[in-house]
């Protein structure tokens, strides 16, 4: 059952280390809480895309690991060197979440836009298929952000797919560039106001309306930032619900 309406997940959550090697991952509460926003049941079927990545495949199946000890029923969608599969439409739209990895979000977008993935990802949107990822996997559905895709310092970005009309700051507290480069690109109007996460924290829409902000680490909180009628950048603490 898909969720109720549009819904999009973004997030600063990565993986949590299971304290067994490099590659050996656990995933934290709010992979079931997305799962739970798409109404899907004890088995959630998600579909990986790594393509900020590079598609890598050590990362892939130390994600297919972390995925299915949880009980998803995981596949993948790779762009690399082509993609794997012939129908990219029907393999999303049968998915009950969609998690998208960090990396390069400059590369990202334009592979996805490359490979006509735009509008199929606002079909699935549009049908319920719960949209999620972190960083660039967060970055992705605004209107833009800041990337390190080119390297330091940050640069901004202005073409994301705006499903969400705002602009995303992932890393908010965790990266010493991100809040006050975001906080320059809004005082410039070179992007629109900005929901932020810290690491450890989630924002969850409905629609394009904020519906909850979440973490699994204490302390961690989600941010609104807007430029007042002065030039000046505010920022408010949202509250944000531990799961």
């Amino acid at each position: 059952m898909p969720a109720d309406q549009p819904t999009i997940v973004a997030t600063s959550i990565g993986f949590s280390s299971m304290d067994l090697g490099e590659w050996d991952w656990r995933l934290g509460p709010v992979y079931r809480y997305a799962a739970d926003l798409a109404q899907a049941g004890p088995s959630p079927k998600v579909c990986i895309l790594a393509t900020a990545l590079g598609d890598d495949p050590t990362w892939l199946t130390a994600c297919y690991a972390a995925f299915g000890r949880a009980g998803f029923r995981v596949t993948h969608l790779a762009l690399f060197p082509r993609p794997n599969t012939d129908d990219v439409r029907r393999l999303l739209l049968e998915q009950d979440l969609i998690w998208v990895a960090g990396g390069s979000v400059a590369n990202l977008l334009a592979l996805w836009r490359t490979h006509g993935l735009e509008p199929i990802l606002r079909e699935c949107w549009e049908k319920g298929v719960v949209l999620t990822g972190v960083s660039a996997g967060s970055v992705c559905w605004f209107t833009g952000g800041t990337t390190d895709s080119f390297g330091l310092p940050l640069r901004p970005v202005t073409d994301g797919l705006g499903f969400l009309p705002y602009s995303n700051s992932p890393h908010h507290d965790a990266e010493e560039q991100r809040r006050p480069a975001i906080t320059r690109l809004l005082a410039e109007e070179r992007l629109p106001e900005c929901y932020a996460t810290d690491n450890g924290a989630a924002l969850t829409f409905f629609g394009t309306d904020l519906h909850e902000a979440v973490s699994d680490t204490d302390g961690a909180h989600a941010w609104h930032l807007v430029r007042s009628a002065d030039g000046a950048v505010v920022e408010r603490q949202l509250p944000t619900r531990r799961l």
